[in-house]
Parts: structure tokens; C-alpha cells; sequence
């Protein structure tokens, strides 16, 4: 029994539940684009005894004794994350996507200030400018979306609308254009932004939380000397432990770090800086170039598949690692809501997602987002895309149909036993 067991086995409660989320995840399929499976490194690190040091500040200013081996250990986790991304300053220490957001936001701008971004129904962020969020508490925010539907095929719209983008900077006069999406299926290039920025004099900061993984696997453009910031989270495509970065120039470093600590966040979470270190290191390996261009291929090959099955690619199709589904030419009456907690109780996991225009309210959607990054971590390719395309269309066409589920459901776990995450793991 290694000591890690050991020490699970003092709060059987808690182990009993790691385990069962551990079991979820060898026995059903990941589609969730966020999502993703770390290495057993990555693991390792984050439940590591560099969680018991408080390290408030940076490496060399720190506000508590005992730092020494901590810097060099948030050290590293910079020097990777700009070597991989060949930027010239990385600030590791943001718990979170939102809070490297927030972060740049307070780096860059005055209070009241206007922040031109992307609509939320359209693919943007929360902290693109949800009045949830509490970052339109602070600043207002313009939002551009992308082009209208189109029934032609070798140009079916629903792509960011850069004449808008551009109108509306001249119109608004934004101190800051952001770019990047929490729900867009195409690349996103960075120059016509930085173009529009420069024309009206606005900072332009990217948001590369999804494509991070993509980015630095050469499988997109890089923003990293093009826009003035460039926030990621390390989690999703980059295959890296739940927390956030942020990327700038050194012109701005001290600001971007002043912003994080102490303007933002208190002591970092340096168990996570090291799964972050790890990540980084795995990520500039050649064969992660190679499962960055097979997330994308997986992706393509699962929107062909259900597209021949009756459902609507926005956008008609993907470029990354993710699709969005319209469900209603599949079937009118069937919302992302049931369409999610059916395709759960089979197996499948993925989440309800609006589409541009939606009729349907956030809560309930017309569409689905699906996503590769994780089961191609787990070794599936385009042959087991299509067994996936046909196990969600058998779930949403027998929806009702409880021994149908199940029988899915048994299909679903024999494809997981054959491409098992954590196949050293026991639940």
C-alpha cells in the first residue's frame, strides 16, 4: 500500500468518494470541453507537501522564512511556461482562468473603463462580460458576436463578425479588445485584433483559456507577441492541474504581478505551481505536438459524424478541440438540458450549451458542447469518434427508452475499458 493509500485510508469517507469519481472517470466518456486528464506526474505534484507552505509574494519577495526550495520551485514553473509559449514574463500564480482575467483587467485598466469582447450567447466568457460576473461591477463592457447563419456550405457563417469588431471599436473607443471564447469551434487569429486595437488605440489582450493546449502544441497561432496580455488556464487543453496564467511583455510584468498579488489573491497555491511546472514540461515535448494535432483531427471526425446524423454544426463544423451541436433539426422539441442529463445517465458526459441567437434561455439551451481534449489524452482516434457520434444518437433517439440507456451505457463502458485513463489506478 503506498503512503498515499495509506493515508486515504484513515478518512475511509472521503476515500470511498475519490474513488467512486475515479471509477466515473475510467468507466464513461469525457466530452466536456474543459476538461481533461492529467498525467499521473501532474497528480503527483499537486498532492504534494509544497501544499503546506505559504509563500506570499514572489520568488526573492517573499513576506514569510522558509521559501528557498518554494522559489525555485515557482522559478521553474515561469521559465517553462515562457520557454513553451516564448513569452517574456509568465505569472503562474492565478488560481484560475477568471482570476488571471480579473487580474489583467485590474493590471491594464481605470475603473469605468470600456472593454470591447465577445457576447456571451455567442461564445464569450463570463468574465467577457456577464453582469454576474463581477467584473462588470467595475468596467463597462461592449460585446461584438459573430456573423448570422448561413445555408451556404462553403460559407455557413457564424464566425466572428471582424466588421463589427472593428465598427464598434471606432463607435465605443475601448481602453481594451479582448479576444477569445469559452464556446467557439474555430481558430481565432489574433492579427485582425491587434489591427483593430492599434487603429483605435486599445490594449488587446487574448484569452486563450480553451486553446492553450493547442497553442503551445503548434496546432493554432500563437498571441504571445501579438496581443499585449494573454491569459490561459492549465487545465483544459494543456492537460495541466486546475489553476490559471497569465503571459505579457516585461514592459508590463510588474503590473500583471502587482494586480495577481497582492491585488487579487493571497498566498499561492504551490503544489498546484509545480503541477503546473510539470504540465508545462510535458507540453513542450514533440509527442505533445502530435496528440495537440489528433485533438483536432478527433474533433473534425466527430462533427462529420454527427453532422451525417441530422444535427447542426455551428458554424458547420470545428477547428479545434470542440463542437457546438443545434440540437432542433435532430428533433424541435429536444433542449440541451434533457439532452445532457440523458446522455449522462448513458454514460456520456458533456454539457448544455447555447447557441448564437439562442430561443431557448441559458438554462435550458438548443444545443450541446462537445469536446476531444480528454479522450484522446486516453488514446481514442477517429475510429472511436465515430462509435461515440452513434452512441449519442442511439441515447437521444431512445431517450425514453430505459433499457436502451443501459444497453448504451454497457457499450460506453466497454469502449472506456478498452482506452482507461488511469489504467494503474484502482478505485
Amino acid at each position: 500500500m503506498s503512503s498515499y493509500d495509506t493515508a486515504l485510508a484513515a478518512d475511509p469517507e472521503v476515500a470511498s468518494l475519490i474513488g467512486q469519481e475515479l471509477n466515473r472517470q475510467q468507466t464513461t466518456l469525457q466530452l466536456i470541453a474543459s476538461e481533461n486528464f492529467t498525467s499521473p506526474a501532474v497528480l503527483a505534484a499537486s498532492g504534494s507537501v509544497l501544499t503546506n507552505k505559504y509563500s506570499e509574494g514572489y520568488p526573492g519577495r517573499r513576506y514569510y522564512g522558509g521559501n528557498q526550495i518554494i522559489d525555485e520551485v515557482e522559478d521553474l514553473a515561469r521559465t517553462r511556461a515562457t520557454d513553451l509559449f516564448g513569452a517574456e514574463h509568465a505569472n503562474v500564480q492565478p488560481h484560475a482562468g477568471a482570476n488571471a482575467n480579473l487580474a489583467a483587467y485590474q493590471a491594464l485598466l481605470e475603473p469605468g473603463a470600456t472593454i470591447l469582447a465577445m457576447r456571451l450567447d455567442h461564445g464569450g466568457h463570463l468574465t467577457h462580460g456577464s453582469p454576474a460576473s463581477i467584473v462588470s461591477k467595475f468596467w463597462r463592457f461592449v460585446s461584438y458576436g459573430v456573423t448570422p447563419e448561413s445555408h451556404d456550405e462553403a460559407n455557413p457563417g457564424e464566425v466572428i463578425d471582424f466588421d463589427q469588431v472593428a465598427h464598434l471599436a471606432k463607435t465605443e473607443k475601448p481602453a481594451l479588445i479582448v479576444a477569445g471564447s469559452t464556446a467557439y469551434a474555430r481558430v481565432i487569429d489574433p492579427r485582425p485584433f491587434r489591427e483593430i486595437a492599434d487603429s483605435v488605440g486599445a490594449l488587446f489582450m487574448f484569452d486563450a483559456a480553451h486553446p492553450a493546449g493547442l497553442i503551445a502544441g503548434g496546432a493554432h497561432p500563437s498571441p504571445v507577441g501579438i496581443a499585449d496580455v494573454v491569459t490561459l488556464t492549465t487545465h483544459k487543453t494543456l492537460r495541466g492541474p486546475r489553476g490559471g496564467a497569465i503571459l505579457c511583455g516585461r514592459e508590463l510584468a510588474k503590473k500583471i504581478d502587482s494586480a495577481v498579488f497582492p491585488g487579487l489573491q493571497g498566498g499561492p497555491l504551490e503544489h498546484v505551481i509545480a503541477a503546473k511546472a510539470v504540465a508545462f514540461a510535458e507540453a513542450a515535448k514533440p509527442e505533445f505536438r502530435q496528440y495537440a494535432a489528433q485533438i483536432v483531427v478527433n474533433a473534425a471526425a466527430l462533427a462529420d459524424a454527427l453532422d451525417g446524423q441530422g444535427f447542426r454544426l455551428v458554424s458547420g463544423g470545428t477547428d479545434n478541440h470542440m463542437l457546438l451541436v443545434d440540437l432542433r433539426p435532430f428533433d424541435a422539441d429536444l433542449t440541451g438540458k434533457e439532452a445532457q442529463e440523458v446522455l449522462d445517465r448513458a454514460g456520456i458526459t458533456c454539457n448544455r450549451n447555447t447557441i448564437p441567437d439562442d430561443p431557448r434561455s441559458p438554462f435550458l439551451t438548443s444545443g450541446l458542447r462537445l469536446g476531444t481534449a480528454a479522450e484522446t489524452t486516453a488514446g481514442m482516434g477517429v475510429a472511436e469518434m465515430q462509435v461515440v457520434a452513434d452512441l449519442i444518437v442511439r441515447t437521444l433517439e431512445a431517450r425514453t427508452d430505459e433499457g436502451e440507456i443501459a444497453a448504451v451505457r454497457s457499450e460506453v463502458g466497454a469502449l472506456c475499458a478498452a482506452f482507461p485513463p488511469y489504467p494503474d489506478l484502482v478505485a
